[in-house]
């Protein structure tokens, strides 16, 4: 491919086509502080605080987003995930970047080489070599800590297993660090009832709160207990990465039954996974009400797809996709269990789907009350969607179908610190959003009023959603 010779393509007025945009976003969005509810970044990595090695180590590292596009361009392994050198796999990347055209990642990429770095030139083979020494030299003065608060980052939420000691994020709170770093329950080893892994993993939850489980009612109690010390170390999330929800009918008695069962040994069918999955659930939400936590369903990836790549790489090494799982009647199935019985915790629900997107925002409509508003939300574009469409998607589904006004906002789902412009790109693209609203006539030019709206997804809704300490 040719060179691409423009410069400058991150402009101030970047995604934004009139002037009633531009003044929504220079106005009233640009400054807004950032509250990042959900991300995959290293607890670790924050508390240590040392500046990361090179570029590569901060944005390819882990981002199957890049590695994907690298494997469709013909890109060999060794650069994307081999033992090739940092500064090789950057020059693939680079190699890569001009492929990428009207994907996000062109667009991810270039505000982040701006926005970090202060590059202007369009990231290629014929410029990778500058841009790397550029980034390289930058990065050697520059903390994670520093990078959150350069972004204004005033709040990020990272994804912990329930066995996690949460030692890195009692470190983070004795420092004092610009951006407070809270954990958030993530429970999914609990229900790979069917996975080899799961007798080990059960093993390992027992030895963190010491004694034995043998039964459903010690699994329970020794949930309980991690919640109860999540809790005291800040969490306020929880979060399932479930194909679907379940809603399987069950008493306790027979989900005690599948787990002896199983801890002994035997096969289940896929009823009896289903039976003891709908367990946990349930009381999982239930515990999560007791605490006042937001509960988050990401639903609907099918992961793992290439089994080749799985056993050289294992999980999350850039092979999952869309399901075509249906939601509807196992969401109101579930979620109208919980409220008849007063114990719904705020709740975000996202689809991978977009065919579903009519289906999650009207199903989250059904159970809203009046301890709060906006209490269960259709959350922001995921993963596939988190782009320019996708978002815009969401954005017009959700106004059809819902109170748009009391949207929570964007988020990263992302494991690099270099990924924070992304809130931007989502401001940005809200702002221009509303104002063809305004170019159409479809809502008042009132511009303080539309502002006002704009503060409120971009950060006022989540602080007064999540009450952060």
């Amino acid at each position: 491919m040719a060179s691409i010779t423009s410069k400058n393509f991150i402009t101030d007025n970047f995604l934004l086509n009139s002037d009633i945009a531009i003044k929504l976003y220079h106005d009233f969005a640009k400054e807004m502080p950032i509250i990042d509810y959900h991300n995959h970044l290293s607890p670790k990595q924050i508390a240590e605080n040392k500046p990361m090695a090179n570029l590569s180590d901060a944005w390819l590292n882990g981002d199957h987003y890049k590695w994907r596009a690298m494997r469709a361009n013909g890109i060999d392994e060794r650069y994307i995930t081999g033992n090739a050198s940092q500064e090789e796999k950057f020059t693939k990347w680079a190699e890569t970047v001009p492929y990428t055209l009207r994907n996000p990642l062109f667009h991810w990429t270039h505000l982040e080489l701006k926005r970090y770095f202060d590059v202007d030139e369009i990231l290629q083979e014929s410029t990778a070599s500058a841009i790397y020494a550029k980034a390289n030299k930058f990065l050697a003065d520059k903390t994670p800590a520093q990078l959150l608060e350069q972004m204004n980052v005033e709040v990020i939420c990272t994804t912990d297993d329930p066995i996690d000691d949460l030692k890195y994020h009692q470190e983070i709170a004795q420092q004092n660090f610009f951006t407070k770093v809270y954990p958030t329950f993530r429970p999914d080893q609990l229900f790979l009832i069917h996975k080899e892994s799961f007798s080990s993993y059960l093993e390992k939850l027992a030895s963190c709160v010491s004694f034995d489980i043998t039964h459903l009612d010690d699994l329970l109690k020794a949930i309980q207990s991690r919640v109860d010390y999540f809790n005291a170390n800040g969490c306020r999330l929880s979060d399932f990465g479930l194909e679907q929800i379940y809603a399987y009918p069950f008493t306790d008695d027979e989900a005690n039954i599948i787990l002896k069962k199983r801890l002994k040994g035997s096969t289940l069918s896929d009823t009896e996974t289903n039976t003891y999955k709908s367990c946990i659930q349930y009381h999982l939400s239930k515990m999560y009400h007791a605490k006042n936590w937001v509960q988050q369903f990401h639903l609907g990836a099918l992961r793992d797809n290439n089994t080749r790549l799985l056993e050289e790489l294992g999980a999350d090494s850039g092979c999952d996709s869309m399901g075509d799982n249906t939601h509807a009647e196992a969401m109101s199935a579930f979620f109208g269990r919980l409220d008849h019985e007063g114990i719904l915790a705020k709740t975000i629900s996202y689809n991978l789907n977009p065919s579903q997107n009519e289906v999650f925002a009207t199903m989250m409509g059904n159970y809203n009350t009046g301890e709060c508003a906006g209490k269960m939300q259709w959350g922001s574009g995921w993963w596939f969607l988190d782009q320019k469409d996708g978002m815009e998607k969401q954005m017009n589904a959700l106004s059809n179908m819902g109170l748009f006004s009391r949207f929570v906002g964007m988020l990263t789902d992302s494991r690099s610190f270099l990924s924070f412009p992304r809130h931007e790109y989502f401001r940005r693209i809200l702002c221009d959003l509303l104002a063809e609203d305004v170019r159409k006539g479809l809502v008042p030019d009132d511009l303080n009023f539309l502002g006002k709206m704009v503060q409120d997804i971009c950060y006022n809704n989540a602080v007064n959603y999540f009450k952060f300490n």
